[in-house]
């Protein structure tokens, strides 16, 4: 963008920049339209060139601005415009319109210095709150991280770049072009590092490292490229957050493992509980040392540290010859009676395990909960149920492309081993384009909406000294803007009526001219009862000031006495 003022679409001027991330340009601006402060988002050029992305990127934008909750960043608007290059070359601006924010970016707030313990509870409650609302309306995030969280003046978490995200992943084939885009892998899932499909799951794990940042000062996984995170995100344990942090509780330890856990079916399940296990640390009891630890090796597998340091022990006991026994070994007879006694017991247990009748598996199952997931989720979910997926895919206005809406049989059904189950998994919303309203009565553009699978919203009379009654001006959105099926258009239709202004005592000729210019035919009438002036005015009009009907006839009186 140039210094100079620049107003996109006719309505968004763009003001001085306020940030900037890894993909696109931040600005301050104005809606010329509203009269009201804005954020305006600019892609980079390199993404805006990129057809598959701006499509992406236009329809994700258009599934975040129906979110409306206190904790996310409202998206106003979103749309492309055009920009000449020095060079003469024509090329897309996508934009997207956000409520503007004032307040510091969460990233910025970590790096000023340690948080205290209450802050970062109430930060991440925010954040999940957020998440609570958008899972519910079937919006995964995807880059939960400090720099997209913002904090109000008023202390008020505020997440955004909702669908954002979304855009980026799903054109982007690979993790290392991902994480180009976004900046850092610091705040990856597991499954996002391997690149598997996702689900709600992942915000929960990256909200889990926003968690632990605030409370050590630090990332759980720090390494020389982002390719090596991610490699720790999928392998590697995290050191309990007070471990690194001595003021931490360790109520907080068991909230931040479990929500880092690697394998999602591990992991707080939503943001709500996530929400409730953080709540409960408040004045929650605390778990000692050896829980925290049997809890990170019942999440991550033994702890690699402990493991060599106990080896480490076992090598120097075994060397050092300065230790002597203090008791004497058993005799032999007894060591040859107890080899005898365990062969016993050895061929005893062999003969068991070779006669005995395998037991039957239960042939019951109870079909798992799965709306949600995306697709090869709930196949592997099912599957581990031995019930086989068959999948149907179903338009859907609240869940997420790709996302699993119900089965059938639904969730908590008990059905036959190997029984099929429907997985309806949604295809996301339909689209539709706004027909040709201009110019069609309103009648004809009502039944147009109508067909076209929209619904007619406001119809706002507009005088107009050329349309006939009921012809409409415009819609909004406009025509052939495509929009999700069942949305609403807005009409501006001709009132049939022109406003008039009081002409008397203008002269004959301007208000003959007036008149004219509002679409009305005009003759006049001298009168000589009253005294003529040079050049002669209008004393009386045949039609008082206001609103007149279209093409209305009057007639305007003259002075013509002596």
């Amino acid at each position: 963008m140039t210094a100079e003022p620049h107003v996109l679409s006719g309505r968004y001027r763009v003001d001085e920049p306020i940030g900037r991330g890894g993909m696109a340009s931040v600005y301050k601006g104005y809606d010329l339209t509203l009269g009201r402060d804005v954020a305006i988002k600019i892609l980079d050029r390199e993404l805006a060139d990129d057809n598959a992305f701006r499509t992406r990127f236009r329809l994700e934008a258009q599934a975040a601005s129906r979110m409306a909750h206190p904790t996310i960043v409202r998206v106003y608007d979103a749309g492309e415009d055009s920009l000449t290059s020095p060079d003469g070359r024509v090329r897309p601006v996508p934009f997207i319109v956000m409520e503007l924010v004032k307040g510091r970016l969460l990233k910025d707030i970590i790096s000023a210095g340690p948080v205290p313990v209450t802050d970062a509870v109430r930060y991440v409650d925010g954040i999940l709150e957020a998440l609570e609302y958008s899972h519910r309306a079937g919006v995964v995030h995807r880059d939960i991280k400090p720099g997209n969280v913002m904090v109000t003046d008023a202390g008020q978490v505020k997440v955004m770049d909702f669908g954002i995200a979304r855009a980026v992943s799903d054109s982007s084939s690979t993790v290392a072009e991902t994480t180009q885009i976004l900046g850092t892998a610091a705040y990856f899932s597991p499954e996002q590092a391997k690149g598997e499909p996702v689900d709600a799951r992942a915000d929960v794990y990256s909200t889990g490292v926003v968690l632990y940042e605030l409370l050590t000062g630090r990332q759980p996984f720090r390494g020389e490229s982002p390719v090596a995170v991610a490699y720790q995100h999928v392998s590697e344990a995290p050191v309990p957050p007070s471990e690194v942090n001595e003021t931490v509780p360790r109520t907080l330890d068991t909230v931040a493992l479990r929500a880092l856990a690697k394998d999602p079916f591990q992991r707080y399940q939503d943001a709500a509980s996530f929400r409730e296990a953080l709540d409960a640390t408040v004045d929650g009891r605390q778990p000692s040392k050896r829980q925290v630890g049997a809890l990170t090796s019942e999440l991550y597998g033994p702890n690699p540290r402990q493991a060599a340091e106990t080896a480490r022990s076992l090598r120097q006991l075994s060397t050092d010859t300065t230790m002597k026994r203090t008791q004497a070994g058993p005799p032999v007879a007894w060591i040859w009676a107890g080899v005898a006694v365990l062969a016993v017991l050895l061929i005893s247990l062999l003969f068991w395990v070779l006669t005995i009748q395998p037991a039957e598996t239960p042939s019951v199952r109870s079909v798992p909960d799965v709306t949600g997931f995306t697709y090869d989720s709930a196949n592997e979910a099912l599957a581990a149920e031995d019930l086989r997926a068959i999948r149907v895919d179903e338009e859907s206005s609240d869940v997420a492309e790709g996302n699993v809406i119900r089965t059938d049989p639904e969730a908590g059904t008990s059905v036959e081993r190997d029984q099929q189950v429907k997985v309806y998994v949604s295809s996301g919303q339909q689209m539709t384009d706004v027909p040709p309203l201009v110019g069609l009565g309103q009648d004809a553009a009502t039944q147009a909406i109508t067909d076209a699978g929209l619904v007619l919203g406001t119809i706002t009379p507009q005088n107009d000294k050329d349309l006939a009654a009921g012809t409409v001006i415009s819609a909004d959105p406009k025509d052939g803007t495509s929009v999700a099926a069942g949305a609403t258009v807005n009409l501006v239709v001709a009132s049939g009526r022109v406003t008039i202004k009081d002409v008397r005592g203008y002269t004959a000729d301007a208000a003959t001219r007036e008149l004219q210019d509002a679409g009305l035919t005009v003759t006049t009438q001298e009168d000589p009862g009253c005294k003529a002036t040079d050049p002669p005015t209008v004393s009386a009009q045949s039609l008082p000031p206001g609103d007149v009907p279209v093409h209305s006839q009057i007639s305007l009186t003259v002075c013509t006495g002596a």
